[in-house]
């Protein structure tokens, strides 16, 4: 391959590279705590699931991947708060 063919190359190889890594960090494809083929299966396909959700996300509300998530991560983390109030507000006046 010359070098020219190499650049011009270059920039189509790595408009997959964000997926991957998105793939592996959003998605949780490599987080997989499975053993047997078909539970396996089922991780990958989950996650790619998850990918496509992602970028449908992305689309509609003009957030990268990692924005997107960290967003989810807040909204749960604020809930499980509210709950974990709620609890001591039901136990305190019981």
């Amino acid at each position: 391959m010359t070098y020219q063919q190499m650049i011009s190359l270059y920039p189509e190889r790595w408009r997959i590279e964000p997926s991957h890594k998105s793939l592996k960090n959003n998605a949780s494809i490599r987080a997989s705590p499975t053993k047997i083929p078909r539970t396996q299966s089922n991780h990958v396909f989950a996650s790619f699931c998850a990918l496509v959700q992602f970028e449908w996300l992305k689309i509609h509300t003009k957030l990268n991947h990692f924005a997107l998530k960290h967003k989810l991560y807040a909204a749960a983390i604020h809930q499980a708060f509210q709950e974990l109030q709620q609890m001591k507000h039901s136990i305190a006046y019981a």
